[in-house]
């Protein structure tokens, strides 16, 4: 999710998803639905450029449409967030400057609900990396393509937390930039995950 505002003017790039999770889709074996009321993602977008003191940084946060999660056994996590969900925080827009930001974010120039509907993670392997820590590879299908992932998670209190960086040019999205380059949102961008094991 790319966002960049200089002056009045939101400018967004969005990277949406088309996952395979369905709503209906069978757990894995000894995997259990995971608790979607404390469970989301939040995903950081960074500007850049020679005049980036006129843009901001944008905060949108993406709960979790469903997911499994297993930590006994073949350890295995599995995601679907619903595009349609994603929410822009930006503590220092103004209210409707927020709303035109999040209405352009979701409509058709941007991220397209209707075409894109989903964002989806599924790992492959899990490996311990310590106590009450993992590293996870699996795969993540953003914007009509598949890549490999890997990350590092660490539990407490029944919450994995851990963070990954993308680059939006893996994905074939093209990082928005105005004012020929000198307003632009960098390429790389930070999600963090909030997991949280069945109550």
């Amino acid at each position: 999710m790319f966002m960049l505002r200089a002056g009045s003017c939101a400018v967004i790039a969005l990277v949406v998803a088309a996952g395979t999770v369905g709503r209906d889709s069978r757990l894995a074996a000894g995997a259990a639905a995971i608790d979607l009321d404390r469970s989301h993602l939040t995903i950081n977008v960074y500007k850049s450029g020679v005049f980036s003191a006129f843009a901001d940084n944008h905060t949108i946060r993406a709960p979790l449409q469903e997911g499994s999660l297993s930590a006994t056994g073949a350890l295995s996590v599995a995601i679907r967030v619903r595009a349609r969900d994603l929410q822009v925080l930006d503590p220092g827009l103004s209210p409707a400057k927020r709303q035109e930001v999040q209405t352009r974010m979701l409509g058709s120039e941007v991220l397209d609900v209707e075409t894109y509907p989903d964002i989806t993670f599924a790992s492959t392997a899990v490996a311990p990396a310590g106590a009450d820590r993992w590293t996870v590879t699996g795969t993540l299908t953003l914007h009509g393509r598949s890549r490999a992932l890997t990350l590092d998670a660490g539990r407490a209190g029944g919450i994995y937390r851990g963070s990954v960086r993308l680059k939006q040019r893996d994905f074939g999205i093209a990082p928005i930039s105005i004012a020929g380059g000198t307003v632009k949102v960098k390429d790389e961008v930070l999600i963090e995950f909030e997991i949280a094991a069945p109550p």
